[in-house]
């Protein structure tokens, strides 16, 4: 069986892209990463692709006039290197219904919250501000809504007295980089069945 071709969006440090290639590297993820596209120069995540032999490229959404001609270059060097799955690793950028109709349930995304709570760009000053508990992070499939696709996987962390938006992502981030991998290689291993919204594990 073919492995699935990742293509991986990022827009910062890579973290989680890196979590990914390491996985793979141990074997825990019997996928291969076709590309890295960053939305930003400046994004260390190239980097990391880089040094590790991955093609990696910037496709700068600030050289385009409109989000769809953005998106429609995504679109295109995607398709160039053969992606059969789409990795969005801290990629900030809303996806249009154009992007995602065109890789209909072949996107994955990593939120770090519970979600259905807390979506959005801003989730560890949310949930700081709200006094719950429990944060965490979740694996879950992209739709045309933002962060409202079917939940795949999710991992909790205690929210503690005195956390900073520093502090407690530093713990979530923890979690996504055993979480993004599982769920990817379960992905992989044509083990997710998708159910109006919920997601069913074959074992």
């Amino acid at each position: 069986m073919a492995k699935e071709r990742l293509g991986v969006l990022c827009s910062g440090r890579g973290t989680d892209l890196q979590s990914i290639i390491d996985a793979i590297g141990r074997g825990e993820v019997t996928a291969e990463i076709a590309v890295v596209l960053a939305d930003r120069e400046g994004a260390y995540a190239l980097t990391r692709a880089r040094e590790a032999g991955i093609p990696a490229a910037c496709i700068d959404r600030k050289a385009y006039e409109r989000r769809e001609l953005f998106e429609e270059a995504l679109i295109a060097a995607l398709e160039e290197a053969g992606v059969t799955l789409v990795v969005l690793a801290g990629f900030m950028r809303i996806l249009t219904p154009l992007f995602v109709r065109h890789f209909t349930g072949r996107i994955l995304n990593i939120h770090p919250a519970l979600l259905p709570s807390f979506p959005g760009a801003h989730a560890h000053r949310d949930v700081l501000a709200y006094g719950v508990k429990v944060s965490g992070c979740t694996v879950h499939f992209v739709d045309e809504g933002t962060d409202s696709g079917p939940i795949i996987l999710q991992a909790a962390v205690p929210v503690l007295d005195g956390d900073t938006e520093e502090t407690l992502g530093a713990r979530v981030l923890e979690q996504e980089h055993i979480l993004y991998p599982k769920a990817i290689q379960l992905y992989c291993e044509g083990k997710l069945r998708v159910e109006g919204r919920h997601v069913r594990i074959i074992e």
